[in-house]
């Protein structure tokens, strides 16, 4: 409720009810009582009025009752029913009347209404605890009504707000003000004047718009009717925001705002000015249109940053949290030109100076960016943006030019790019973004080339052992799109003498929260010396062979796998195991060693010649199902599996007894392989 509505009807009501009652001093007692069915004001009308006066003998006041059955102010949004109210009517000695009584509408709390009504001014006050509406009317300008309102509940405003934004609800806050209401007959309403609020909350149903602690000092200029237009200029103070995805924290700082917005009938919002000035972190200025639904129409709007730093914190979190990047770390100057035509993104022109962007959690770094980057829906347009650097998941690459041309809502590179990383060559080229666009998300398609990059250098980034050999490879096919990164064709790694193939490469959320990738991996005639010496097995000599299917990375971590490692004689290919790598496997796989010789004797041989060696294990919830050659003997009623066969003499089969192992607890023991702390069992 708005209560100072009530006040020009309580004055149009008194007029018509005090003629009777001007000798007030007269010895016999007086009453009047009226109906009225309908009285129509420029501001609000009222529907079954009465009216009643009691004024005692010789008594110096009367007693004034009024009773509406509903008291309507369609500009401006507020209808209340059952409206009473009950005072004591006295003169004021100057020729004028005052009556203060107790206000009620409904089941809503009460008011307190002072009605002051002089020859040629009318006062009222209406006040609930500290929160006062003051009005004042002179009769020299009986079409404007000036209001003051001091420390008043924004939620009070409700009906009023509606008129413009019927989904907002207003929770906190509190409101100075000081209005005039022009009510000119045939002329629209007009409500104009400063205000101040201080801690406004207001939130919709859908949750996508919200406020906090929100604090402004405006000028408002508002006009009610078939045309209905606010112009407010001012600064906000502090407070945070939040529409749709975009969360804007202005804590403390001031930011100058500039808006006009105007709607005929039922179209959508027009907003021909828009300013924003939030100084020292971002400028924004130009026009927008919103459909008759609240959504975005049209466009345009420049935009100027010269610090980037703290955009990130007053801005972009909203979006950036979506990408589980809300660390950010952003730096460097930023202009950029937006337009927007019948909802979907038009033109896009934005410059870099000196820009860095920086992901704290190692994935991603760009350093010097510098250039700009243009998007066009029609007419082609040509760009081209520079790195001095960077690095991705901790691996450092080079300097980079980026040529890019747009067109037909894409935007492209204009021919393949490669720079410097790990010793070798990446290249990027047919690389084809088109942005969001309705229900659909942002679509980017692109190949990838590697040469020769140093896998020692990788296995050092990750900390992993000091594997050697060199990575190459051609995806000619790369798409993002749903938050899922998928590749075509696959990357071969030059690997201890042999190869790994990486194929079916596809990655969810890559730069988001709990990154998962997964792909098929096969290996071809890798040297088992060279790779159990990096490893810290003993040794094994011969050449491994196998797969590694269905391998599904959470956060870089294995949660599923289907593995089948093993050897193949080969010609020329000694195949021997040292002792130390019987005692590894055995600790590994929950496997037992049989020998031809007692197993005290074992320890006298420092390595046996073997036939064949194969494990497997498939990973699910956290659990490996192992497995090997084949069943040991058909004593161990198929528990048991042999990983290795013996051959020669002495002849010694690792056998693993164990077809389940915990999956930490395999990761564990492998650990402990690498550190030398194993022992070995023997049955």
């Amino acid at each position: 409720m708005l209560p100072a509505m009530s006040s020009p009807i309580v004055r149009l009501l008194l007029w018509m009810s005090l003629p009777g009652f001007c000798l007030a001093g007269d010895a016999g007692a007086r009453s009047l009582n009226a109906k009225i069915g309908r009285i129509e004001t420029a501001v609000a009308s009222l529907r079954e009025v009465r009216v009643s006066l009691d004024w005692p003998a010789q008594a110096t006041q009367g007693e004034l009752r009024l009773r509406a059955a509903s008291v309507v102010a369609p500009d401006l949004g507020y209808r209340f029913a059952d409206v009473s109210w009950r005072c004591p009517l006295q003169r004021d000695g100057r020729g004028g009347w005052r009556c203060e009584g107790e206000l009620r509408s409904g089941r809503a709390a009460p008011l307190r209404l002072a009605l002051d009504l002089g020859v040629a001014i009318t006062d009222a006050r209406l006040s609930r605890g500290a929160a006062v509406v003051a009005l004042h009317r002179n009769a020299a300008a009986p079409d404007a009504t000036r209001i003051d309102l001091t420390r008043v509940p924004l939620a009070w405003t409700q009906a009023l707000a509606a008129q413009a934004w019927p989904e907002a609800r207003f929770k906190r806050g509190e409101l100075d003000a000081r209005l005039t209401v022009t009510a000119a007959e045939r002329q629209p309403l007009r409500v104009a004047g400063p205000i101040t609020l201080r801690g406004g909350a207001f939130d919709t149903p859908d949750g996508t718009t919200a406020a906090e602690h929100l604090g402004a000092e405006l000028a408002l200029d508002a006009r009610f009717g078939e045309l209905t237009r606010f112009d407010l200029d001012g600064r906000l103070r502090g407070g945070e925001l939040l529409f749709g995805n975009a969360y804007l924290s202005l804590q403390q700082r001031e930011v100058a705002l500039e808006l006009t917005a105007q709607r005929q009938g039922a179209q959508g919002w027009q907003l021909p000015r828009l300013l924003w000035r939030d100084e020292g972190v971002l400028s924004a200025e130009g026009r927008a249109a919103l459909t008759p639904d609240a959504g975005l129409d049209a466009l345009e709007l420049d935009l100027r940053s010269a610090n980037l730093a703290p955009l990130r914190d007053g801005y972009l979190t909203g979006f950036l949290g979506l990408a589980g990047l809300g660390q950010l770390q952003l730096r460097g100057a930023m202009q950029a030109r937006v337009r927007v035509a019948g909802g979907e993104l038009h033109a896009a022109d934005a410059s870099l100076q000196d820009a860095a962007i920086d992901d704290p959690q190692g994935r991603f770094r760009f350093d010097g960016l510098a250039g700009n980057l243009r998007y066009s829906a029609d007419a082609p347009v040509a760009s081209a943006l520079t790195w001095s650097g960077g690095a991705l998941y901790g691996l450092d690459f080079g300097p980079a030019q980026l040529p890019f041309t747009s067109g037909a809502g894409e935007l492209r590179l204009q021919r393949a790019v490669s720079f410097p990383m790990l010793g070798g060559q990446v290249s990027f080229d047919g690389l084809r973004l088109r942005p969001p666009s309705g229900e659909r998300g942002l679509d980017i398609r692109f190949g990838l080339g590697l040469d020769r990059l140093d896998i020692g250098r990788i296995a050092k980034a990750v900390d992993g052992p000091a594997f050697s050999g060199e990575l190459s490879g051609r995806i000619p096919q790369a798409h993002y799109a749903n938050d899922r990164l998928d590749f075509d064709g696959g990357l071969t790694m030059q690997l201890f003498g042999g190869s790994v193939s990486v194929s079916s490469l596809a990655m969810e959320r890559p730069f988001g929260v709990a990154p998962t990738l997964s792909a098929d991996i096969a290996l071809d005639d890798l040297d088992l010396e060279s790779l159990t010496g990096v490893l810290g097995f003993g040794s094994i000599t011969g050449k491994l062979d196998g797969r590694i299917d269905a391998l599904r990375l959470v956060d870089w971590q294995p949660v599923a796998f289907d593995a089948h490692l093993g050897t193949e004689r080969k010609r020329g290919v000694r195949q021997r195991i040292s002792q130390r790598a019987v005692q590894d496997l055995s600790s590994v796989g929950d496997a037992s060693f049989v020998g031809s010789l007692q197993g005290m004797l074992i320890g006298f041989f420092d390595d046996f010649g073997y036939a064949r060696l194969g494990i497997s294990c498939r990973l699910a919830d956290e659990v490996c199902h192992m497995d090997g050659l084949g069943p040991a003997s058909k004593d161990s009623g198929g528990k048991a599996f042999i990983i290795v066969q013996g051959a020669g003499l002495p002849r010694l089969d690792v056998v693993g007894i164990n077809r389940r192992v915990d999956w930490p607890t395999l990761l564990e023991r492998l650990e402990a392989v690498g550190k030398g702390d194993v022992k070995p069992v023997v049955q």
